[in-house]
């Protein structure tokens, strides 16, 4: 009798966490992008409505000069150039402040400029914070995430948890470039 109602509490904790992850926000396509205003690497400030009219690769990472990271900062680097014949502006966007972004940006030689945002405001408007596990331990913290935002502000294409490597030649696939 006692493993019975323990098998019920189980499922209504069970679907109690369920309910709970769906409640995390998270864009599609044709959603209207959020607008942000951060500072980047230079510690000068950016907005997305700065890139009104104008294409934008838009990705969050968890941290500078982390080895995933800078793979993702470097493969967005050189993919550059095709991405820009195509029109697109490339950001990447991390909790990091602008001083270690700084550093990151200039030890990797990125011709893309880089995001602060240490409140998570941005990556939780976009739905790029939230619940992770790891080993079968759940935690809070970046969803490493790309979206690509159309010339009139709206979702072209969300990609949620992406892998640091690989992520920006599927990207290009998917984005015919």
């Amino acid at each position: 009798m006692l493993a019975r109602r323990e098998h019920q509490q189980f499922l209504v904790w069970a679907s109690n966490r369920l309910l709970d992850m769906s409640d995390e926000k998270k864009l599609v396509v044709g959603d209207e992008a959020p607008n942000f205003d951060v500072l980047n690497q230079d510690a000068a400030s950016v907005s997305l409505g700065d890139y009104k009219g104008k294409k934008v690769i838009l990705y969050f990472y968890p941290a500078a000069s982390t080895p995933g990271c800078t793979k993702e900062a470097c493969d967005f680097n050189d993919s550059l150039n095709p991405l820009k014949a195509a029109g697109y502006h490339v950001l990447g966007i991390s909790p990091d402040a602008p001083k270690k972004l700084e550093k990151f940006h200039t030890d990797q030689s990125l011709n893309f400029p880089l995001l602060s945002d240490p409140e998570l405001g941005v990556h939780k408007a976009f739905g790029a914070y939230g619940k992770k596990s790891m080993y079968g331990k759940e935690y809070e913290g970046v969803i490493r995430s790309t979206f690509v935002i159309d010339e009139t502000g709206k979702i072209a294409l969300a990609l949620y948890n992406v892998k640091a490597t690989g992520h920006v030649a599927m990207l290009r696939k998917q984005l015919a470039i």
